[in-house]
């Protein structure tokens, strides 16, 4: 089956633990996975790698993706320079393409208003309080959440995130997603034998 592309968005000092799971299990899963950055400069993550972008932010489209990924970076906390990525993923959204955020980019999404009218979480709720966003109440304490077409987690969690966007994209069945999660979360070992044998059908 044919899937339309997964979009990584990249930029200086992005978090590269963060999509590891997510981007490596899409991947394998069938779906394109393409780097998206402010331009079609290098960016260099906090882990000092360098990344070649396959796209520029102005070229991307929300109707030529299965999904934005936004991952956290130092500069989420510092002036507007990502704020652009914020609004594409407003346009994402609105357009019924889902979005999914981790770390410092839930701060801009607050910041750009999208997280007011739905459930969220993020590193923690002061941090998100900071950015004077209106949708305190509706802060989750949990590893990942799920509201509609948009998936939240905050920076120790990119198992929880990578499970999160496996349900919203309908990757795996749920017992094979629950399975993928005991493995690589918990270091099940019962998990392995069942995750192999239902991916390799």
């Amino acid at each position: 089956m044919t899937r339309k592309p997964v979009h990584l968005a990249v930029y200086d000092t992005f978090a590269d633990w963060e999509t590891g799971h997510a981007t490596a299990h899409l991947a394998r899963a069938g779906y394109e996975v393409r780097t998206v950055a402010p331009d079609h400069e290098p960016v260099t993550s906090i882990g000092g790698l360098r990344v070649l972008p396959g796209l520029a932010l102005d070229d991307l489209r929300p109707g030529d993706s299965s999904l934005l990924i936004l991952p956290g970076a130092d500069h989420w906390d510092e002036g507007d320079e990502l704020a652009p990525f914020a609004r594409a993923a407003r346009a994402f959204l609105d357009a019924g393409v889902p979005v999914a955020a981790i770390c410092g980019a839930t701060a801009g999404l607050a910041r750009e208003g999208l997280l007011d009218d739905r459930a969220h979480t993020g590193a923690v709720s002061f941090y998100l309080a900071a950015t004077g966003y209106a949708g305190a109440g509706r802060y989750v304490e949990a590893d990942a959440v799920t509201d509609g077409g948009l998936v939240t987690a905050g920076p120790t969690e990119p198992v929880a995130f990578a499970r999160e966007i496996f349900r919203l994209l309908g990757v795996y069945e749920d017992t094979v997603t629950d399975a993928w999660y005991r493995l690589f979360h918990d270091s099940d070992p019962g998990a392995y034998a069942e995750y192999a044998q239902a991916t390799a059908r």
